[in-house]
């Protein structure tokens, strides 16, 4: 069972991850961003990980240092819940629709950090939740996992239905990624022979 607990405190945050990317899709999530709280629920659900998640910060000025630092723990937890990626697939895709909205997300776990990001939303706030943080949080995602990401709103008229099509599309892209395919067994997924960690 692929599994990491990751405790992450700094001068502006205090996050704690518990993962089982073998999960049902279970959660406990808590943020004091009632959307963002939404929307890691809903990455859980479609990832089929099981994730609780703690996360404390002074919010009142700005999410940002909050947001940013739940993508870095949760990239890093699934970085050490992976070890040293033997049989993954490593790379993952989905086009997502909700509504009015479609979302594409394709992911790379492959040792290199790098964020795309392409989507825009018509309000600063979306139910209480900073729109501008979306793609800070895909950036330390990235970052603490190591991969490349890619995030692309192709239509959508409703913020709230894009980025929580931008967040489902991520998880079943994730989940693509991190599944293990049978015919590799122990073999690691790069023709260098390891993944860099």
């Amino acid at each position: 069972m692929r599994k990491a607990k990751i405790t992450r405190k700094t001068g502006e945050s205090e996050i704690a991850v518990s993962l089982s990317i073998e999960g049902k899709g279970k959660c406990d999530i808590e943020t004091p961003i009632g959307f963002f709280t939404h929307m890691l629920e809903t990455f859980a659900k479609h990832s089929l990980c099981d994730i609780v998640l703690t996360a404390r910060g002074d919010c009142r000025g700005d999410q940002h240092h909050l947001v940013e630092d739940c993508g870095i723990t949760l990239g890093m937890a699934f970085s050490k819940a992976l070890g040293g990626r033997q049989g993954i697939n490593r790379a993952g895709y989905f086009v997502f629709p909700m509504d009015d909205a479609l979302a594409v997300c394709a992911v790379d776990i492959g040792g290199r950090s790098y964020l795309q990001f392409d989507a825009r939303f018509k309000r600063r706030f979306c139910g209480g939740f900073d729109t501008d943080l979306v793609e800070d949080f895909f950036c330390g995602f990235a970052q603490g996992l190591a991969a490349n990401i890619a995030v692309r709103v192709l239509a959508g008229r409703s913020d709230h239905h894009k980025i929580e099509a931008v967040f489902k599309a991520f998880a079943k892209s994730m989940k693509m990624a991190c599944s293990k395919d049978r015919r590799m067994k122990g073999d690691i997924p790069s023709t260098k022979g390891r993944i860099r960690l």
